[in-house]
């Protein structure tokens, strides 16, 4: 009796250790942030976290306010909701609140990529290089010959009458084109010493392949990136990142002509620095990601809300035309392939504002800093908090300010003019007569701002831009309601329908 007494008291003194080393049973200090640890050791609050962020913020601001900290899987997050004092963390030193960290760790665990300062340097570099300035122009033309490809030529080979009506899902018809353009426009096209037919069929059916598994791989990152996935999920995670790993190897990508400078500038600098070839191959499938996870999404909720609003389809398309007419360029025209220019895309003020509202209603990242000290934080209201080394401090603009309806008027509508100003300056938005410089961050801020941002937003209208300029589009069923949205999303950019709705659309010329 005494031996299992013995093993009885080394389990629970074991298990005691565990839950402290846990943070179980942490206690509020003097000046800090409301703690909520919810009722289940270690695991907190994970679980109504993941199912819907959003529900869950609501309620514990409800509870504790603008700010608080509450227990996660093992981590403390604590989440500040006050738009008005997000400057206070977007613009706190990294030598305090570290963006990196936190994403080397994410990506470790969905990528497999072991990412460091180093590597985000290389990033940020390459992308103002590439995807700013002359360089943008570079790679906003690369795009728009990559959709000529996939919208207009590859139909060519169609035996159907190209000016026939033809039925698909509105969100899979975004997410395949772009994405299969955006493919072609950064990892390149096959050898241009191969037949050129052949080439063209090769192509299509190589990126209409990445498509399927890289959708897999998509509905599975929710769940991956909590580390909750099933051993069949964790299994068929394995077989698409060694599919990647091997089909976006630096060996095969340099095999392809027309590879884009972004790519093979960040591929080169990171040989350089002495990372492996075998990293280097999982850093390809990290940049198919971020560039082209979210152009997809976006695109679909921009077309689906022009269409269901007819006042806002109506005055995109006119300034489309204008800006078509401008160019003096003739989209039916045989003689010479419709061009949509960089500069054609900077004279389109009303795309613009439903672009902005678009990313406003769709896009909910989670910023995530590291706090790598203890530190004071001063809200905009005055008062002083505490923050703890080793917790991480979270913004959540989708709730903070995107749906805020004291910035944002009706803030569930689509309102296409609600970015648009009326004299030609940035617009401004107010909460309680108080000017809000954080009332919308699609992109993020500070330190953890996507650096595609602008090449990414030119995706989008390039996309939007020849599909009204050459298409008739319209909805099986008008009266069907846009879909809702798939709330295991939140937190990671771009969000996603629940289901697709059906539209048609033929090409007019």
């Amino acid at each position: 009796m005494t031996f299992w007494v013995a093993v009885a008291v080394a389990l629970a003194v074991g298990l005691l250790g565990l839950l402290y080393l846990a943070g179980s049973f942490r206690q509020r200090r003097a000046n800090e942030p409301p703690l909520d640890k919810g009722l289940i050791p270690w695991l907190g609050h994970a679980v109504y976290f993941r199912n819907d962020n959003m529900e869950f913020l609501k309620t514990m601001q409800k509870k504790h306010g603008d700010i608080f900290t509450t227990l996660i899987a093992g981590n403390y997050f604590t989440f500040l909701i006050d738009p008005f004092s997000f400057g206070a963390i977007v613009k706190e030193a990294r030598s305090k609140l570290d963006f990196i960290s936190f994403a080397a760790e994410l990506v470790l665990r969905v990528f497999r990529f072991e990412a460091n300062h180093e590597s985000h340097k290389i990033i940020e570099v390459s992308s103002a290089k590439h995807l700013k300035g002359e360089g943008l122009v570079v790679m906003t033309q690369s795009m728009m010959d990559a959709l000529q490809t996939v919208l207009f030529q590859w139909q060519g080979t169609s035996t159907e009458d190209p000016k026939s009506w033809k039925e698909d899902g509105l969100f899979h018809f975004c997410y395949n084109k772009v994405f299969r353009a955006g493919y072609l426009a950064l990892f390149g096209i096959e050898p241009s010493d191969k037949q050129k037919e052949k080439s063209k069929k090769e192509d299509e059916q190589h990126t209409e392949d990445v498509f399927v598994e890289f959708r897999k791989y998509d509905k599975l990152f929710p769940r991956l990136s909590y580390a909750l996935l099933t051993p069949p999920e964790w299994g068929q995670v394995k077989k698409i990142w060694n599919y990647f790993w091997q089909m976006l190897s630096v060996k095969n990508v340099y095999k392809k002509d027309n590879i884009s400078r972004w790519v093979s500038d960040q591929s080169q600098q990171l040989a350089e620095s002495g990372v492996s070839e075998e990293m280097r191959d999982r850093f390809m499938f990290l940049l198919l990601w971020a560039a082209q996870g979210n152009t997809g999404p976006a695109s679909f909720w921009l077309l689906v809300n022009l269409m269901k609003h007819p006042k806002a389809m109506e005055e995109v398309k006119k300034e489309i035309e204008e800006v078509v007419k401008k160019s003096g360029q003739d989209p039916a025209s045989r003689q010479k392939p419709f061009n949509v220019t960089k500069e054609m895309l900077s004279q389109t003020p009303i795309l613009d504002s439903a672009v902005e509202e678009t990313l406003r209603l769709a896009t909910a990242p989670l910023l995530v800093r590291l706090i790598l000290e203890d530190m004071d934080l001063k809200l905009h209201n005055g008062k002083t908090y505490k923050l703890r080394k080793g917790d991480k401090i979270c913004l959540f603009p989708y709730l903070s300010s995107h749906m805020d309806p004291e910035i944002h008027q009706d803030p569930q509508a689509f309102k296409y003019d609600r970015f648009l100003s009326q004299n030609g300056n940035k617009k401004e938005f107010f909460k309680n007569g108080e000017k809000v410089k954080y009332y919308a961050m699609p992109w993020g801020a500070g330190t953890s701002m996507c650096p595609g941002r602008y090449f990414a937003t030119n995706e989008i209208k390039l996309f939007a831009f020849l599909m009204l300029a050459c298409y008739d589009l319209e909805l099986i069923n008008q009266q069907e309601k846009i879909p809702a949205i798939n709330k295991t999303r939140y937190g990671f950019g771009v969000l996603q329908p629940m289901n697709d709705i059906q539209f048609r659309y033929r090409c007019r010329f």
